[in-house]
């Protein structure tokens, strides 16, 4: 895959991946390789930062060597890499993460398309593993899994303290085996144990249908590389109706590619109108990203379906409409994942995924952490989704009648 640069990436991150930390904002590209230490090398090529005293790290380096127990078992490769993990993980920053080669390579894997997992987003709010959404038609949306819950044990390892990427490594694994998930949710008494069995995980990218005769209902369930395609022949098709309204659904939709939101907005708000902005915190650096579509669906009455498990990308697009065109959101609080990521490549297959920006909406709303709050909320329990009921769906067609 071409890896530029100045390409932003959506979840995750996310081509969107089984289980997998946001990056929704995140770009890939070629950067300053980082030289780090190995056995043998008593020096950084980089120099000494400032106020940094390495030669503790190499007289701990040096005992460890002479006096360890298991010395012949030492790997000094995966010593550097568990070094540099630490470093970044003194940042305090659950999205900034050194990659290894073969983290690397899965990460590379996962934004590709296709994998084996349970098949939901994972991330941390308040310092506790989170699920933000399963992905639709999955093992993890049929275990009964639902945004916002929380897990406290993976197997027998408790997520106290687990980075994304260790809770992502043991979720993961092979089709056809099982792993269980001890998980917290507001309205029950105590945690629940979950057993999942992992499976090839496709997610689609959108479906539409028409309701009430006139309101087209779309669910965008993700902004893949195909979703931007899949909008473009769905708003055709919608023109071409005879609807009278637009219901756009994005709950549980974790997030994508950053251009394929902007593509999609594009359809809605004139162009040229800003869809966010980048912030990137130092000297009051900015940079806005415009809509640059044809804006043929911005005639028609819009509502927003948003909830605990829309994220990234997907709040950029119910920010964009809000602020530039009063569009309403119904539902529940979104997430809050709007900080920007870049990848850089290391040398030997390593990278370092790092948070370099976070995204503003038009308005200069701050979405990381805050997320974004629906004009009129309506609560989704866990009653409603046992008995297949949608209030929030009710309460967008309900609206969409009186517009």
């Amino acid at each position: 895959m071409e890896r530029e640069r100045v390409r932003k990436y959506g979840l995750l991150i996310c081509g969107i991946a089984l289980v997998t930390a946001f990056f929704l904002g995140v770009s890939l590209g070629k950067g300053q390789a980082l030289i780090v230490p190995i056995a043998g090398v008593s020096s950084l090529e980089l120099g000494q930062p400032a106020g940094a005293d390495f030669s503790l790290f190499w007289d701990t380096w040096r005992v460890v060597q002479e006096k360890y127990a298991k010395s012949g078992d030492l790997n000094s490769q995966a010593m550097v890499y568990g070094a540099i993990a630490g470093m970044v993980e003194s940042l305090d920053d659950p999205y900034t993460v050194f990659m290894d080669p073969e983290e690397t390579k899965r990460f590379q894997e996962d934004i590709e398309g296709s994998f084996e997992g349970v098949g939901m987003e994972i991330g941390i709010k308040e310092k506790t593993l989170k699920v933000v959404a399963p992905l639709e038609g999955t093992p993890a949306q049929k275990a009964g899994l639902l945004p916002g819950d929380s897990i406290l044990k993976i197997g027998e390892e408790f997520t106290k303290d687990m980075s994304l990427d260790q809770a992502i490594l043991l979720i993961r694994g092979p089709k056809g085996t099982e792993v269980t998930l001890s998980v917290a949710r507001e309205s029950w008494k105590e945690p629940k144990d979950i057993s999942i069995t992992r499976d090839l995980i496709q997610v689609p990218s959108l479906k539409w249908e028409m309701k009430d005769g006139d309101v087209a209902y779309v669910k965008l369930y993700q902004f893949s590389r195909q979703a931007g395609s899949a909008f473009s022949g769905t708003a055709q098709e919608i023109l071409r109706s005879k609807a009278k309204s637009i219901i756009l659904d994005l709950r549980g939709n974790p997030g994508g590619y950053l251009d394929v939101s902007v593509d999609i907005a594009g359809w809605f708000l004139e162009r040229g109108q800003t869809v966010v902005i980048e912030d990137f915190g130092k000297e009051g650096r900015e940079k806005a990203y415009e809509a640059r579509g044809n804006g043929r669906l911005g005639d028609y009455p819009v509502v927003v379906l948003m909830n605990e498990g829309s994220a990234s990308a997907s709040e950029i697009l119910a920010g964009a409409l809000r602020d530039q065109k009063g569009i309403t959101l119904i539902g529940d609080k979104s997430f809050g994942k709007g900080s920007v990521q870049e990848v850089e490549d290391l040398r030997g297959g390593s990278s370092l995924k790092v948070t370099v920006a976070n995204w503003l909406t038009p308005n200069r709303s701050l979405i990381t952490g805050v997320g974004l709050d629906p004009d009129i909320a309506v609560e989704m329990t866990s009653d409603d989704y046992e008995a297949k009921r949608d209030p929030q769906l009710d309460a967008a067609l309900e609206f969409v009648r009186n517009l």
